[in-house]
């Protein structure tokens, strides 16, 4: 009698603070969220400059992977609308996610035809929103993304890193240009908007043999 007493009510049962393991199964392991925090695949700069008729932004067409210049026909440069224009650097990945989120909200409201179309300010203004956002919840989209385009005739250019800390500027730059790499022009004027390139500089080395002592 005394040895039934002195038994568990429940072998193998539940404990306090612990988990039941039920027969064929684990215990549930909660582990904590992790986003990406390593890009693979980065662009380097933007170069953003205003004139008296409009806007030019230009980046390279350089992706690299790590230090790896990988590939070389990685456009970062896309026409919005015949008023406005973008360029981004950082992740390639995730300017291509936020590039799908703006095609897709063009077509939505010219489906709609109620005759809105995105202006430069209204997109800025968007895009400093989506990024702040992302780095409010600790999952940024790792982009520094410069709008350019004109707004009632006057040129428009607006820079929004991956933070969202935003400002306008006459002139704007992102990242570390590479020398060796191409380049695409968008260019905003009242005429419309387009996107010319890939361009690349002259390269001249006459003079290299004349320099010493560098290693």
């Amino acid at each position: 009698m005394d040895t039934v007493l002195n038994q568990p009510l429940w072998q193998n049962g539940p404990i306090l603070g612990s988990f039941y393991e039920f027969p064929g199964q684990s215990a549930s392991v909660v582990t904590p969220l992790k986003q990406t925090m390593f890009p693979m695949v980065t662009g380097t700069s933007v170069l953003g400059l205003k004139f008296n008729d409009g806007v030019i932004l230009a980046a390279d067409k350089l992706g690299s992977y790590g230090s790896l210049a990988r590939y070389r026909n990685c456009s970062r440069v896309m026409k919005v609308n015949d008023s406005v224009v973008l360029a981004a650097g950082g992740d390639y990945a995730d300017f291509q996610f936020l590039k799908n989120i703006i095609e897709q909200n063009v077509l939505d409201e010219e489906c709609k035809d109620e005759g809105f179309i995105y202006n430069p300010k209204a997109l800025f203004s968007w895009v400093t929103r989506v990024l702040y956002n992302r780095r409010s919840r600790f999952n940024p989209l790792w982009n520094t993304v410069v709008v350019g385009g004109l707004q009632d005739g006057k040129p428009f250019l607006g820079y929004v890193d991956k933070i969202g800390t935003a400002y306008q500027a006459p002139t704007v730059a992102s990242g570390f240009g590479s020398y060796i790499a191409q380049y695409e022009l968008a260019i905003v004027t009242k005429d419309g908007a387009r996107i010319e390139g890939p361009l690349s500089a002259k390269t001249d080395w006459s003079l290299a043999h004349l320099i010493g002592g560098y290693e």
